[in-house]
């Protein structure tokens, strides 16, 4: 018994785990093809706007990232189906031996039986017994021969239904496969034709460059008017004397790093730091004090954690912004469309503040993290 116990608890480890690991992927599936619509649904938004082709390149990329991470996924489901499919095969083939193996010794035993049949060969059998004793060993060994038969038959059909049953679960198993086999064909079909339509979009850029230097220029001058005034309203906010609530946020918040809830949930589309054009090389962005969230229309906003609204402002570009203070922490939501909160409003983590908005065809969150004056990589404190 004892022998067993671990057996069977190495049994329900080794299925859990293969679910954990389906449903680990599907969840993981799901996201990838939810980021793929909403960026699809960017791109039909985009076109025909002023910016189309750099906007446009920008969402095709994060698109066959994604796509790529969707091809990888299938192909690591697949694999692991194609394993779960050998270790069906071993153990059918095994199952069958033991069918056969049980099959051709009942045969046995029954023909015996058969040939025998004729009740008077037992009786004479017994009675010619050399003393009780002899006749009790013959008497048991009959009866363990009738006992045989019929333990056999029952593990036979014992035998025969879990070979069935496994069967059953390989058919199973290999059309999953064909489905995901199939599916990751069209995904790949799909990443060719992205591929193809982003070097579409270079070539476009490369046709513009002055064009596009200009708008560049504009974009800067939007960037430095957000982080002037987003500098301006934390000096304000921060020349406040710090309350024992500012300084139990601030521990709390601290001690949040990587476990804050999103505000959106959608792909990122432009991270955070210092980046270049991904067609003009030698072109520096101007540098990203948050990151850009692409989102469905209308999403909603949400605060990531407990804070007081410090500010709501309008600011050319990024539309209305609200700015939450977590003790000597804030959170930035720009780009909204509509505003639920007003200055000096508590919010609870969760709350939605606002709704994105659209504008010149993107419906992205732009969202900022600073502790006091130092703004950070919001990557790193959301989960």
């Amino acid at each position: 018994m004892r022998k067993v116990i671990p057996i069977i608890l190495a049994m329900f480890l080794v299925c859990g785990q293969g679910l954990a690991q389906k449903s680990g992927s599907a969840q993981k599936r799901a996201k990838l093809e939810r980021e793929i619509a909403i960026l699809d649904q960017q791109l039909k938004e985009n076109a025909g706007k002023v910016k189309s082709a750099n906007t446009a390149l920008k969402l095709t990329r994060k698109k066959i990232s994604s796509r790529k991470s969707l091809v990888k996924e299938s192909e690591a489901q697949i694999s692991m189906l194609d394993r779960r499919i050998r270790e069906k095969d071993q153990k059918i083939d095994s199952l069958e031996q033991r069918y056969n193996l049980l099959s051709s010794n009942y045969e046995k035993l029954v023909r015996t039986a058969y040939k025998n049949r004729d009740t008077r060969i037992w009786y004479m059998y017994l009675l010619s017994s050399e003393g009780l004793t002899q006749g009790l060993r013959r008497f048991g060994y009959l009866k363990g021969m009738a006992g045989s038969l019929n333990a056999q038959a029952l593990e036979i059909k014992d035998t025969r239904a879990r070979l069935e049953e496994e069967q059953a679960s390989l058919q199973k198993l290999r059309e999953e496969a064909g489905v995901l086999r199939s599916t990751r064909l069209g995904e790949l079909k799909k990443l060719e034709a992205d591929e193809s339509h982003s070097q579409q979009l270079v070539a476009s850029l490369n046709k513009d460059k002055n064009r596009y230097q200009k708008e560049l220029a504009a974009k800067r001058k939007q960037v430095e008017a957000l982080k002037a005034e987003m500098n301006r309203m934390v000096k304000k906010s921060s020349s406040k004397p710090k309350t024992a609530v500012d300084e139990k946020l601030d521990k709390e918040f601290a001690s949040n790093i990587g476990k804050l809830p999103w505000p959106a949930d959608g792909p990122i589309v432009d991270s955070f730091g210092k980046h270049y054009h991904p067609v003009y090389k030698n072109v520096e962005m101007p540098f990203n004090n948050g990151v850009n969230i692409a989102l469905s229309k209308d999403t909603a906003i949400k605060a990531v954690f407990d804070g007081t609204v410090s500010n709501v402002v309008v600011i050319p570009g990024y539309n209305q912004c609200v700015l939450v203070q977590h003790g000597g922490y804030f959170t930035f939501y720009c780009k909204l469309a509509s505003v639920n909160v007003k200055a000096g409003d508590k919010v609870k983590i969760g709350q939605v503040l606002g709704r994105v908005d659209t504008i010149a065809g993107e419906t992205q969150l732009h969202f900022e993290l600073w502790e006091g004056k130092n703004p950070q990589n919001p990557e790193f404190w959301l989960k």
